[in-house]
């Protein structure tokens, strides 16, 4: 059954028309009046609806039974990213969000090739926030992971939330991913292309980041974060 975010109060027997988006990818369906459909808006579970007026540009729907359904990972992982460039973050997003990320914040690390501000920036933070939705409707997840403004590794570290942290590492003194347990949330640390810089990692160990690996293969920007997180939501 289709799954569309509806970031409303939702309630059984509630006739309501769907967020515009929504409301598109309903009609781009052809779905038609008395089609079931699963709706969610993140605060919990997941709701039966009922097409009941399609529109030329606005769709109608009666909310359903509401199931207590979660479908999150073990742990909360907050990953904190370095930006890396063209359509790799767009795909760290999707993939993050369906391997049970709790939220994302983009870094704009010393070392990224794509540096954001003003516009640019908040189109960007938009975008990366509809790709986390399209990622949590296709997955089934009944919570959509929060895509945080870009920081600096600097300014994160000025209000960093508490819990673990971790830091993907080369150095040699890094631990393997296998010996750290535990369900606390944790925040993880992943550099761009070409990795965090000196100073950074150097930061990050300062304020109480522990280095873990991978193994001895070198991971793209983009892959190992993922990889992380398979290994944690399993």
């Amino acid at each position: 059954m289709p799954r569309f975010h509806c970031p409303t109060p939702l309630a059984t027997g509630l006739v309501l028309s769907l967020p515009a988006g929504a409301a598109r990818h309903v009609q781009v369906l052809r779905l038609q009046p008395g089609d079931g459909i699963t709706l969610f808006n993140g605060e919990g579970g997941e709701f039966d609806a009922s097409v009941t007026r399609m529109g030329r540009s606005d769709v109608e729907v009666q909310v359903g039974a509401h199931h207590a359904v979660e479908r999150e990972a073990p742990r909360a992982i907050h990953l904190l990213a370095g930006i890396t460039a063209n359509e790799r973050m767009d795909w760290l997003v999707e993939k993050a969000t369906e391997l049970g990320v709790a939220s994302i914040t983009p870094m704009v690390a010393e070392r990224s090739v794509l540096k954001l501000k003003g516009e640019r920036a908040e189109k960007k933070l938009a975008h990366w926030q509809g790709v986390a939705v399209a990622a949590a409707e296709q997955c089934g997840r009944n919570r959509v992971p929060t895509v945080h403004p870009a920081i600096t590794l600097a300014d994160w570290l000025k209000k960093a939330p508490p819990g673990e942290r971790w830091v993907l590492s080369l150095s040699e003194s890094a631990q393997s991913l296998t010996l750290l347990t535990g369900n606390a949330d944790v925040t993880v640390l992943s550099g761009p292309e070409g990795g965090l810089s000196p100073s950074e990692e150097a930061a990050a160990l300062a304020a109480g980041f522990v280095p873990v690996t991978l193994g001895s293969r070198v991971l793209r920007a983009e892959t190992a974060p993922l990889a992380l997180l398979a290994i944690c939501s399993a």
